[in-house]
């Protein structure tokens, strides 16, 4: 069996070169942090923030539970070594906090895609085919080997996965892990999401049923989610109880009418997953 996943949104960074806080920055009505926190949460078992020692007291940051960086000075790898020095059984899921077009398929792709046994699995750069650091699992095994990597005077995640066993995957949304660092990026990301109609996660509530229902360990939740169809929130949930029913295998109904899997999803919907029924 392999270990949990955590995951971790790091928002310790200067924000020198935006000029503001990156971690406040609204996209389509809702904080970056905020964003970032909402879609980690539904692909773990807990989440956390990266912070600063001097922003702890920060109201944003403030509403999460948060782990403190124990160095200065070495970057967003010192949110990283902070993390797995205090929950060291875990794997941890690591977001940078300026990813707006993240997506829940890329995180549940990525997590489908992990491979325990290596020290990392991470996406390649859509743009120089580079490890990114920064949207990627690090399992527990690679504690010992970032810490020694770091006292050897090397602070950059990227090169450590370059020198590492590292899963690679292609981006299933190239753009998806591009980050936003300056005004005008600001200004030209936030103006492109608000004209494709970008809005947060919607509320829905999902039904269970059978075997389902006994994986899931409840027959019904409200949950928020950003998947625009029946089959992508179904692949979010499945990664979330281990469900072990592929969705070729159920039927879906939404406001208790069949439907397609491609069928999109609004807020308030009412979803369905029956599993087939044993015998005859």
């Amino acid at each position: 069996m392999s270990t949990a996943v955590y995951g971790l949104v790091l928002s310790g960074g200067t924000s020198s070169r935006m000029q503001r806080d990156k971690a406040a920055l609204a996209y389509a009505g809702r904080r970056q942090l905020e964003r970032a926190m909402s879609l980690l949460e539904r692909h773990v078992a807990r989440a956390f923030v990266s912070v600063r020692t001097d922003q702890q007291a920060d109201a944003l940051r403030g509403q999460y539970p948060q782990i403190a960086d124990t160095q200065s000075g070495l970057g967003p790898v010192a949110g990283i070594l902070a993390a797995q020095a205090q929950h060291p059984g875990v794997a941890w899921l690591v977001l940078a906090c300026d990813l707006p077009r993240l997506d829940d398929a890329t995180l549940a792709h990525l997590l489908s895609a992990r491979d325990p046994a290596r020290t990392a699995t991470a996406y390649r750069s859509s743009q120089n085919g580079l490890p990114e650091p920064l949207c990627a699992i690090y399992e527990p095994r690679s504690a010992a080997l970032l810490l020694a990597h770091v006292a050897a005077g090397k602070p950059c995640p990227r090169k450590f996965l370059l020198g590492s066993d590292v899963k690679l995957l292609d981006q299933p949304a190239p753009g998806a892990l591009d980050n936003v660092n300056t005004p005008e990026e600001y200004a030209a990301v936030s103006a492109g999401l608000q004209d494709s109609g970008a809005s947060p996660a919607r509320r829905i509530t999902v039904q269970y049923y059978a075997l389902l229902r006994e994986q899931a360990g409840r027959r019904e939740e409200p949950i928020e989610t950003t998947a625009g169809s029946a089959r992508e929130l179904y692949l979010q949930l499945a990664h979330r109880h281990s469900f072990t029913l592929a969705a070729e295998t159920l039927r879906v109904a939404i406001n208790n009418e069949f439907c397609d899997w491609s069928s999109a999803l609004r807020p308030g919907d009412v979803v369905v997953f029956i599993p087939p029924v044993a015998g005859g």
